[in-house]
């Protein structure tokens, strides 16, 4: 199931990690700058009209009203809610340890300088709509704004055949503090997001996944707004020794797999007899899923193993992937997590399979994709922050320390710095 790799082929290794890289095609960019200029210049029209192109509906109004989002949550089974508000209080629970303090520090002469940190007024988050719903990624996206201390959390998802958000969404929402939600997506949501519309006010930060027309428009205002990241297919790293189960090694292989033909799951271990039963393990357990198609489909594109010499090796090419998605199902895994540098999320032993942290852990499942977590991190309080700087120079502390910064301006050329300096003080 699972193509062997040889440890020694890096070429064949470095194919693969390319292999994963997508491009976004020059006709997919033409249509979205379109709809981006024309939401721009006519924004409601221009969203009710693609409202009604590409999800079949007429949209009078975008805005869904606390009546409408009361009825919808009413309908969602007690279990599953039950479930969400755990889940919820763990997630805010891990985010607040991720809250900065503002800091100041106090010199002699009368200087003092600091940094402030601020919310970000306002986000915007994609939710995506059609046949799959993940209320778990509402959860992950609003409550880290919340907890951050953004005020205006809005929400953009396309409606269903009749107009109305799926109830699991819409309670999702409302447990994670979304203050506002607009019905309605596609490359015409982020455009309203970005430039604001009539009834849709822009907003400072979009974040949340969607298809290839959302992550297009997503790239192409960056700038205009901050965006969280272009995802790509989802990716899980199983690092396992010989104590690791087989069945369990697969049954996270698949987790992933499930998401998308070009969803990637990778084993690396010490242990032959590992890889040799856990492919056993995967044609087994695949039969026994209902989007089995999906996963043949990416385990035979993007399944591959290696067999490494130590673990210690394994985590090596692990750095080398940078996963979004790392299990460390070996014996004493604090132990090896030092090594590792480059994942979005580590999962620590062999119970901790992946899904945990989808759901329910409290750590965050927006992460890297595409190698990714070589440089960038997890979505978390960070990302609805700002930090703005400050700084007091008493006329004593300017005497004492202008010549300084009179030859540093000097020297770069740059002289109306170093005058602003002299008028001041006489230098």
């Amino acid at each position: 199931m699972l193509k062997e790799i040889d440890r020694k082929d890096s070429a064949q290794l470095r194919a693969y990690l390319d292999s994963r890289t997508q491009e976004i095609s020059d006709d997919v960019l033409l249509k979205v700058n379109a709809i981006l200029r024309d939401v721009r210049s006519s924004g409601d029209a221009a969203c009710r009209k693609y409202t009604k192109q590409f999800d079949g509906i007429d949209m009078p109004a975008f805005r869904a009203s606390e009546q409408e989002l009361a009825e919808a949550a009413a309908q969602c089974d007690p279990k599953f809610m039950d479930a969400m508000r755990r889940a919820a209080a763990n997630i805010e629970r891990f985010h607040r340890a991720q809250l900065q303090q503002s800091y100041l520090q106090q010199r002699e002469l009368g200087v003092y300088l600091g940094q402030r940190v601020i919310p970000l007024a306002s986000v915007g988050i994609y939710v995506p709509g059609g046949r799959a719903q993940y209320p778990s990624s509402v959860l992950m996206n609003a409550i880290p704004a919340k907890v951050a201390g953004v005020s205006r959390i809005v929400m953009v998802t396309p409606p269903d055949a009749s107009g109305r958000i799926h109830p699991n969404i819409a309670f999702a929402a409302q447990l994670a503090g979304v203050t506002e939600i607009y019905k309605i997506g596609g490359a015409q949501a982020v455009a309203a997001l970005a430039y604001g519309t009539e009834s849709i006010p822009a907003v400072d930060k979009i974040i949340g996944p969607g298809n290839i027309f959302v992550a297009a428009a997503k790239k192409m205002v960056y700038g205009k707004v901050d965006i969280d990241m272009i995802a790509g297919p989802s990716e899980i790293l199983v690092v396992a020794d010989e104590g690791a189960d087989p069945v369990y090694v697969a049954a996270d292989l698949l987790s992933q797999a499930e998401h998308d033909p070009m969803a990637s799951a990778i084993l690396l271990t010490d242990a032959p007899e590992v890889l040799k039963r856990t492919d056993a393990e995967l044609a087994r357990q695949m039969e026994l899923l209902p989007k089995r198609e999906i996963v043949a489909a990416s385990l035979r594109d993007y399944g591959k193993a290696i067999v490494c010499g130590s673990i210690a090796e394994c985590i090596e090419f692990a750095n080398d992937i940078a996963p979004e998605h790392l299990e460390l199902q070996v014996k004493d895994p604090m132990a090896w997590l030092s090594q590792v540098r480059n994942a979005g999320s580590v999962f620590l032993g062999y119970h901790t399979c992946e899904s945990i942290g989808d759901y329910f852990g409290g750590t965050n499942h927006v992460l890297p994709t595409g190698g990714t977590a070589r440089f960038s991190s997890a979505l978390g309080v960070d990302a609805f922050i700002k930090k703005s700087s400050f700084l007091h120079y008493s006329k004593e502390a300017l005497e004492q320390d202008g010549d300084y910064i009179i030859t540093m301006a000097e020297e770069e050329q740059l002289r109306a710095h170093a005058n602003a300096v002299r008028v001041r003080t006489g230098k």
